[in-house]
């Protein structure tokens, strides 16, 4: 059976938050189903969502994106909505987001924490520092305007859904989600929403340096999968660049008294220019591969957006009738 809205809570070892989130939910959001999946808690996490009413499943493998892997292949919803477990994020905004999803059309809503109060909540400056860093370097590489990267408050569409790629194992997921929707040229909307820190006695599964260092390599790594030509092209300066600098002194000797002196130099030279070369032309092959990509990618959103008419009959005929 499809769900018109999921809520979907990934959780580990949230037992002194996850029946607030719950009942909150609930009540903004009466029609939705209420999914917690439990990560391998130790603290009874998973019965006091039972009891609070929702619906718990679990993943055995550890890690955040291992979890909404597991989310997004097993449940059908027209609407997603993802949210922590930790009791973080006001459920008064669910709806909003929601609605820009189902109403508007938006594949994409991420609750911008950083507009609002999360500088003033977040008790940990080096989180603050990361999310500034995350967002501008994003912004920069991607040329969006996405307000708040690693939000872990989003609502999405059954096409981003079942056409995103799992790839992350942990909290570098939401920076994943975030490159993909870009790339693709979904839509993304943002709306800004309250952030309050974890209540006393419960404590942040994030590791600033592991996960925040994880997070840069993953945005490194993306950028080179869906911008090669720039990425490969920028080493290659940097490797031409550095050539032409070590080989002016030698090609100025060798005008001057007509012989080269510094022929290991000359050899090394040789190869860094080569190597930029080649960087380059990686960088235009890659380009074309990642084309045909976005081509094949058109076509499994065909076959996706046909999987949800099928699914919600009635939502299709009320929008083509509007």
């Amino acid at each position: 059976m499809a769900d018109k809205i999921a809520v979907l809570i990934p959780c580990y070892n949230e037992s002194k938050s996850i029946a607030k989130v719950v009942r909150d939910m609930k009540e903004v959001l009466p029609e939705a189903v209420i999914y917690v999946y439990d990560n391998n808690s130790t603290d009874g996490t998973d019965e006091i969502a039972r009891q609070a009413g929702a619906v718990v499943r679990y993943e055995y493998q550890q890690g955040k994106g291992n979890v909404i892997r597991s989310m997004f292949r097993d449940i059908d919803a027209q609407c997603y909505l993802m949210v922590d477990g930790d009791d973080t994020y006001p459920a008064e905004y669910a709806r909003e987001m929601c609605d820009k999803v189902l109403n508007d059309r938006t594949d994409m809503v991420v609750g911008d924490r950083l507009s609002s109060t999360y500088f003033t909540e977040n008790k940990r400056p080096f989180h603050n520092f990361g999310n500034s860093l995350v967002r501008g370097s994003i912004n920069y590489l991607f040329h969006s305007d996405i307000k708040d990267i690693m939000t872990g408050y989003r609502a999405m569409s059954y096409q981003f859904v079942k056409t995103y790629p799992v790839l992350s194992k942990n909290f570098e997921i939401e920076t994943e989600m975030t490159i993909h929707a870009i790339d693709k040229n979904m839509q993304v909307d943002n709306v800004i929403v309250d952030y309050r820190d974890r209540q006393e006695g419960s404590e942040s599964k994030l590791n600033t340096y592991t996960d925040g260092f994880k997070v840069i390599r993953t945005i490194l790594r993306m950028f080179k999968d869906y911008r090669p030509l720039k990425f490969f092209a920028s080493i290659a300066a940097v490797l031409f660049v550095l050539g032409v600098i070590f080989f002016i002194p030698i090609l100025t000797k060798y005008i001057r008294m007509g012989i080269v002196t510094k022929i290991p130099s000359l050899i090394v030279i040789g190869f860094v220019v080569l190597t930029a070369i080649i960087c380059l032309f990686s960088g235009i092959i890659l380009t074309t591969l990642v084309q045909q990509h976005k081509q094949i990618f058109e076509f499994q959103l065909q076959q996706v957006s046909n999987e949800y008419k099928r699914l919600f009959p009635e939502e299709n005929a009320e929008k083509e009738d509007a």
